[in-house]
């Protein structure tokens, strides 16, 4: 989306009826790819975050959101990266991650869609914004029922149909 395009992110659901999800690409099979086509991934790495949050709370729930897929899902890391100069640097996700944004009932209910598809995932709730470390954050989860969880963000991992399905009635993040 360009600076003047003004029309509206398409939804997760458009984007698997007309194909925009696909530039994103499959990772396992062996892709057909021409010089300037996309690599495809059969799976998908997505964040679906709260429309409320302001934007420092989106990075940061960003950001532990994804830290939880990497050390689950192992496959999903590529190789250290190094420069010219041989400076090494550390390895990072093999394939893109898209970030949605929905309502809360949208949230909660992609979170019930990705725990009956016991697909990877990882939550932030909004008590997490009032913890200071690992510990109190863990705790914090902890006490609250899962229905009963003021879900901020999710991130799920898994085949890109089910990944699709579970972010039912979400839309791209602007």
């Amino acid at each position: 989306m360009t600076a003047t395009d003004h029309s509206p992110a398409p939804t997760a659901d458009q984007q698997v009826r007309t194909g925009h999800a696909d530039a994103v690409g499959t990772d396992h099979a062996a892709p057909v790819r021409t010089e300037h086509a996309p690599v495809r991934f059969d799976t998908k790495i997505a964040v679906l975050l709260r429309d409320d949050l302001a934007p420092w709370q989106r990075l940061n729930v960003t950001a532990f959101l994804v830290s939880g897929l990497g050390t689950a899902v192992p496959e999903v890391i590529g190789e250290p990266y190094a420069d010219a100069d041989g400076t090494a640097y550390l390895p990072m996700f093999r394939q893109p991650v898209l970030v949605f944004e929905a309502d809360k009932e949208t949230l909660t209910a992609a979170h019930g869609r990705a725990l009956s598809r016991a697909l990877p995932r990882s939550v932030f709730t909004s008590d997490l914004f009032a913890t200071g470390n690992d510990r109190d954050n863990r705790a914090a989860v902890r006490a609250v029922p899962r229905d009963h969880l003021d879900l901020v963000g999710l991130a799920v991992h898994g085949p890109r149909n089910a990944v699709d399905r579970v972010l039912k009635g979400a839309r791209m993040h602007p």
